[in-house]
């Protein structure tokens, strides 16, 4: 698996894939995971709820959009690569933080719940043939491909890892 077309991927995900250095779609979201662990592993409970600035998400918060943006990205690469071509909307992360309630989740069971569905998304990407990562649809009123969603949720965890490392800790 080569790294995706950036020309069939929306510009606003670039900055995602750029966040991956590797050129293989399982090795980084393999790395990514491991990665993203060590990192959750490493945050003391006192930042658990700690926001760097008003109306910035907590830490909590962060990890809960990590969760949910991976659930969104995931589920639109499996129509896709089922060849639905339905046109999916995008959606509101703001609002997914707000109703969330992640300041009321327990620590623990908001890292196994990350755990368990990155275990899914690698499962699912490694199901995947070359027409199937080559599949593609419309999502958030723009065109995108199976493969390029795939870079999108590695990059995605790394991206909100670096922001944790440089705001939050």
């Amino acid at each position: 698996m080569p790294r995706p077309d950036l020309s069939r991927v929306p510009e606003f995900f670039h900055g995602y894939i750029s966040k991956v250095k590797e050129d293989d779609l399982m090795s980084a979201l393999a790395n990514s995971t491991s990665e993203l662990f060590i990192l959750l592993k490493s945050i003391p409970v006192e930042k658990h709820d700690y926001r760097y600035a008003d109306r910035k998400w907590t830490v909590k918060e962060v990890v809960q959009h990590m969760i949910d943006g991976e659930r969104v990205f995931t589920y639109r690469a499996l129509r896709f690569a089922r060849k639905d071509d339905t046109p999916l909307p995008g959606f509101d992360e703001n609002l997914f933080a707000q109703t969330a309630k992640a300041d009321k989740r327990n620590w623990n069971d908001l890292i196994d719940e990350f755990r368990a569905l990155r275990k899914a998304s690698e499962a699912m990407f490694a199901s995947f043939d070359n027409e199937q990562l080559e599949a593609a649809g419309v999502a958030s009123e723009s065109p995108i491909y199976v493969l390029g969603i795939g870079f999108v949720v590695a990059g995605h965890v790394n991206h909100h890892c670096q922001i944790i490392k440089e705001r939050y800790l």
